[in-house]
């Protein structure tokens, strides 16, 4: 796996997605356009938008999805909060110099390196939420968010 391609992909990604501004309406209209896509592309899957302290703004799962999902994007928050990038980007960055969670002194129970969260930035620079998802495959809950924003 070239994992130093995906992580200048995702640093890419991570550059043109951003927001002009991010106010808990358009969380709302975010977090609706996000569970039609899911119902479109008949799939399982849970949703969140958060603000950068935590609180949640929004969030939805379809039936399939329950309290382990919860604890997975609880788990992808943190690490987007901790290293300020998508947890996807930090699961490529940490394949590139061959370290994990446990190199950076944190939790598997607190932190996932893994696809699923995404950082609310905007155009200024300012990370000010963070889109999680999680029931997929890693590689794909990241793609879906990319879809989605794009």
């Amino acid at each position: 796996m070239d994992y130093a391609k995906i992580n200048q992909i995702v640093l890419e990604q991570e550059k043109a997605l951003r927001f002009e501004h991010f106010s808990h309406k358009d969380a709302w209209e975010l977090g609706q356009f996000l569970v039609k896509r899911i119902y479109d592309n008949n799939i399982e899957l849970a949703v969140s938008i958060r603000k950068m302290s935590g609180y949640i703004l929004f969030q939805y799962g379809t039936e399939e999805t329950n309290l382990n999902n919860q604890h997975w994007m609880n788990r992808k928050f943190n690490t987007v909060k901790m290293m300020e990038r998508s947890s996807f980007g930090v699961w490529a960055s940490a394949g590139v110099i061959g370290q994990g969670i446990e190199e950076h002194r944190l939790s598997a129970n607190e932190y996932a390196f893994c696809g699923g969260g995404f950082p609310i930035c905007l155009t200024s620079g300012e990370i000010v939420g963070v889109l999680i998802v999680s029931n997929l495959p890693h590689e794909q809950d990241h793609q879906f968010i990319i879809d989605a924003l794009q």
